[in-house]
């Protein structure tokens, strides 16, 4: 009886946890999908992103852990247009959001801020403006942070200064004002130096 009770119950278990995934790999898949609504897709790049499907991780673009978790988002280069949307920010498992050399306007959400696992932000390239969100300093996981050839304007947030994993900054061909952070991570960032870490500072 013992038994037969306990096999209940790790079916039980397994039943709850099974659901648990697919309310979580919808939950994904909403905000990919929301993404898609906000975005002007004329070569049809985002055509396999169906909402119907239990996960998106077989949607072209989209890369998942062993887990069925979003992990990579690579859009650089495939001509879109459109807008950012705050729900990127409940992409808790996500990395690498490559959103480069589109034609992305609007502003960065300040709700990226949440995605505490993010190693590579590349929104380069684009015709995003409006400021860089102090939000961005609670990703402390990041490395790469390119947010060159964009129309953002205001200062550099001090709270990137906190991030001490980040290796490449580029915030080039803005329209930045203010001072350059030197302490914490920016203090080895060669930002004078090299051309691709120069600021437009009015």
């Amino acid at each position: 009886m013992a038994v037969a009770e306990m096999r209940w119950r790790w079916r039980w278990i397994w039943k709850l946890l099974l659901i648990i995934s697919v309310v979580e790999g919808n939950s994904e898949g909403d905000a990919l999908y929301t993404l898609r609504r906000s975005l002007s897709d004329p070569d049809n790049v985002l055509q396999s992103w169906d909402p119907t499907l239990v996960n998106p991780c077989t949607w072209f673009h989209i890369t998942c852990n062993q887990d069925n978790r979003v992990t990579r988002l690579d859009l650089g280069n495939s001509n879109l247009s459109g807008h950012l949307v705050p729900e990127l920010g409940k992409l808790e498992h996500l990395q690498y959001l490559e959103l480069y050399k589109n034609n992305i306007q609007g502003t960065i959400p300040a709700d990226l801020g949440n995605l505490k696992g993010l190693i590579s932000l590349d929104i380069y390239n684009n015709n995003i403006s409006g400021t860089i969100p102090a939000s961005l300093g609670k990703l402390k996981s990041l490395v790469f942070l390119r947010l060159n050839d964009n129309r953002l304007t205001g200062p550099i947030p001090k709270e990137l200064t906190g991030i001490s994993s980040l290796k490449v900054v580029d915030v080039s061909n803005n329209d930045l004002c203010g001072t350059i952070p030197t302490s914490g991570p920016f203090e080895h960032i060669p930002l004078n130096n090299s051309s691709s870490y120069e600021l437009n500072v009015n």
